[in-house]
C-alpha cells in the first residue's frame, strides 16, 4: 500500500505543467481533448507527505499532521480573507469620492455611478454598474448596492441605505455620500491601528505555541529521545495527537478572540 502511493505521488509529480504542454503539443501534433482543471498543488504532496508521516509514527502522526495542515490553510484561508476585504474597502472609498466629485459638478446619479464603475473592478463595479443601470430605467439605484453574499455586502447595505433615504426625503445625496465615505475611512483606519495594537498579543501567541517543540528539541538533546516516544505509537501517539490538537486550537482561539476585537 505504502508503494503504491509513492508511486502515484510520483506520477502526480511527473505530470506536464502548464507551461511545458504547449511545447508538447507541438510535438505531438494533437491537443487535449477537453480543458482539465489544473491540479492543486496540496495533491502531490499530500501523497508524498502522508505514507512518510505513517512510516514516522503510524496513524497517529498522521492524524496529527492533518490537524496541523487544517489549522495553517484556516489561518492563511482568513488572513487571505481579510487582505481581500481590506482592499475592497478601499475601492468603496475611492468610488464613493468619484460618485461624491460626479454629482457635485451636476453629473447624473446613473452616469455618476457608470464613472464610478469604470474606475474600480470586482463586486464593487458591479454594485455600482448595477445601481446605474436601475436608476436609468426608472428604478431605485440603492436596490443596485444590495449584494448579501460579498466580503462588503454589509457596507455596501450602508450606501444603500443612505441612498434610499436621499429618494424618499429628498436630500442632498453628495453630502450624504461623502459622510458615508468619512465614515468608512474612519473605520478602516480604527481597525487598521487595532490590528497593529494586536500584533503583539498574536506575536506572544505564536511563540507560546513553539515552545512545545523547544522542549522535544531539548529533551532529544539531552538524551531523553521524546520523539521515540511520541512516534512509537500507543500512548506517545495519543500524547502526540492531544498536545498537536491543543496547541492548534489555542492558536484558533486566540485568532478568535483578536477577530472579535477588529471585526
Amino acid at each position: 500500500m505504502i508503494a503504491g502511493l509513492v508511486t502515484l505521488a510520483i506520477a502526480m509529480l511527473a505530470v506536464p505543467s502548464s507551461g511545458s504542454r504547449p511545447r508538447l503539443i507541438a510535438v505531438t501534433g494533437r491537443g487535449p481533448s477537453r480543458r482539465r482543471a489544473p491540479l492543486p498543488w496540496t495533491v502531490p504532496v499530500a501523497l508524498v507527505g502522508v505514507p512518510v508521516v505513517y512510516e514516522l509514527g503510524g496513524p497517529y502522526a498522521v492524524a496529527a499532521a492533518v490537524i496541523v495542515c487544517a489549522t495553517i490553510w484556516f489561518r492563511l484561508g482568513r488572513r487571505r480573507s481579510a487582505r481581500a476585504k481590506s482592499a475592497e474597502l478601499r475601492v468603496i472609498v475611492s468610488s464613493l469620492e468619484v460618485v461624491t466629485a460626479e454629482l457635485r459638478v451636476g453629473a447624473h446619479p446613473a452616469a455618476a455611478c457608470e464613472t464610478a464603475a469604470d474606475e474600480c473592478a470586482g463586486i464593487v463595479s458591479a454594485a455600482f454598474r448595477a445601481a446605474s443601470a436601475r436608476s436609468r430605467l426608472g428604478g431605485s439605484a440603492a436596490d443596485g448596492f444590495r449584494i448579501t453574499n460579498s466580503r462588503v455586502g454589509i457596507e455596501l447595505g450602508r450606501i444603500a441605505d443612505i441612498w434610499a433615504v436621499a429618494e424618499v426625503h429628498g436630500l442632498a445625496l453628495a453630502e450624504l455620500l461623502e459622510a458615508a465615505r468619512t465614515d468608512l475611512l474612519g473605520r478602516s483606519r480604527f481597525c487598521q491601528r487595532t490590528e497593529a495594537g494586536l500584533a503583539g498579543a498574536r506575536a506572544t501567541a505564536s511563540v507560546l505555541a513553539g515552545l512545545p517543540l523547544l522542549g522535544v528539541g531539548l529533551g532529544q538533546m539531552m538524551g531523553a529521545a521524546p520523539l521515540t516516544v511520541l512516534f512509537g505509537g500507543g500512548v506517545g501517539g495519543i500524547l502526540l495527537m492531544l498536545g498537536v490538537g491543543l496547541v492548534c486550537a489555542g492558536l484558533l482561539w486566540t485568532d478568535r478572540i483578536t477577530g472579535r476585537v477588529t471585526g
